[in-house]
């Protein structure tokens, strides 16, 4: 259904039309509609655009997809003219920052009341917000791309999609400040964590809160009357909730200062993750967009979930194995995992591989502020082959997420997620 829908809407983006017209406005809808879907503030226009995905049919399919000698791969997004839209929402999506600044501090800052306390939070702000790779944010706009007609395609609409890409990244930068400060990390994307300047310390508390608080700001300012406006706020408000209560595991684990290895399991690991990261990396930016396109229905979110969550595991795996085998060059943090005692995905493999020696010697220098002992744990990753495993892990894993893209997309554009799976496919930070 949705993956021929989303073909013809592809097509019909390669070649290169223009928006022509605005998109008419979606009016309110009844609350209570039978028919398994989510009660919503526009739930009427969410069944409308369900079955209009539901009904429309493909009409051609575009040229530009055919190679001679290849068959056409419809989740083929290496394009020059997707290459060419995605480069124009980077540029305007970087743009845009430093406009979402000047109007969360601007305005208080001429209060003479609290222009003190302005002049440091835009400081908080452009320190702690860019220099990621912005992959959250800018799944909002690709998603959104792939979900809608281009009369969707908006001036208005594609602003607003970036704002609420800004508002992922901005509820990015309020978990790593306090995240940072929690696991006393040295360096964050290349310059060292916020709370370790000299004027800053615990302050970055209550920083981090001026961050997430600003995400509300925004989302009124730009969203208030859209018709899916309080869903985009109960979709931040759970995802933030959730990735709390990840961090909590993720504490409640790796105590400091008291190892216990038996608590480095995979069903705790896999907890961790999916709490942690894969809600507000992954799900988070397309269920955004999913409810900006005016899809509400249950099962079309429920599908969407089972694939983002699994990506998200996905990319977390490969974040542990990065933090030890990467380049700090490239990653922008140096690996902290083994000292601070962390439920990493390399441990709980090794704890599957080791013999009673290897064991002891495990628990003997895992989490331990000691530059030998952490090489000697990197030294029994390297004996257990543990590269190799990550290495098979890796491609067994690409594929099996492909066929889960396939099983699951149902009313939902396959090549929007296969991209999203090519994007994060043997990454290198």
């Amino acid at each position: 259904m949705c993956s021929t829908i989303a073909a013809g809407r592809m097509s019909q983006r390669l070649v290169g039309r223009l928006m022509v017209r605005w998109a008419e406005p979606i009016t309110r809808g009844l609350v209570g509609s039978p028919g398994g879907y989510e009660t919503s503030p526009h739930q009427t226009a969410g069944l409308q655009t369900h079955r209009h995905f539901s009904n429309r049919k493909k009409t051609f399919k575009s040229k530009l997809w055919q190679h001679p000698g290849r068959k056409t791969d419809m989740g083929d997004s290496s394009s020059d003219f997707i290459m060419s839209s995605q480069n124009e929402d980077i540029r305007r999506f970087d743009e845009m920052f430093q406009q979402l600044v000047k109007e969360m501090v601007d305005d208080d800052a001429q209060n003479p009341e609290i222009s003190d306390a302005m002049v440091r939070f835009r400081k908080v702000l452009e320190y702690n917000i860019p220099g990621g790779k912005r992959n959250r944010g800018l799944s909002v706009i690709t998603s959104y791309r792939y979900l809608v007609d281009n009369d969707q395609l908006t001036e208005d609409n594609i602003e607003r999609a970036m704002v609420i890409g800004w508002c992922i990244e901005w509820l990015q930068a309020f978990f790593l400040i306090l995240d940072d400060m929690m696991d006393q990390s040295q360096t964050r994307r290349g310059q060292p964590c916020w709370y370790r300047h000299e004027d800053v310390g615990n302050m970055a508390i209550n920083d981090g809160c001026y961050v997430e608080s600003c995400i509300y700001q925004l989302l009124k300012r730009y969203c208030r009357d859209q018709p899916y406006y309080v869903d985009l706020l109960e979709l931040f408000q759970q995802t933030t909730y959730k990735t709390i209560v990840g961090q909590s595991l993720d504490l409640i684990t790796s105590p400091d200062g008291r190892v216990n290895l038996s608590n480095f399991t995979e069903e705790r690991y896999n907890a961790i993750v999916k709490y942690k990261t894969a809600f507000y990396s992954f799900h988070l930016p397309v269920a955004a967009a999913m409810y900006m396109a005016g899809i509400t229905s249950k099962e079309c979110h429920d599908n969407a979930k089972t694939v983002l969550l699994e990506m998200g595991r996905f990319f977390q795996i490969q974040d542990d194995y990065l933090d030890c085998y990467g380049d700090p060059a490239l990653t922008g943090k140096v690996g902290t995992d083994v000292e601070e005692n962390k439920c990493s995905w390399l441990v709980v493999q090794a704890l599957r591989l080791v013999n009673k020696e290897q064991h002891a010697l495990l628990q003997e220098n895992y989490g331990q502020n000691d530059p030998s002992k952490v090489a000697m744990v990197k030294q029994l990753y390297q004996d257990l082959h543990l590269q190799d495993v990550y290495w098979q892990f890796e491609k067994d894993s690409y594929t099996q997420l492909l066929q889960l893209i396939n099983s699951c997309h149902k009313d939902l554009p396959r090549n929007m997620f296969v991209e999203f799976a090519r994007k994060i496919y043997k990454r290198q930070k």
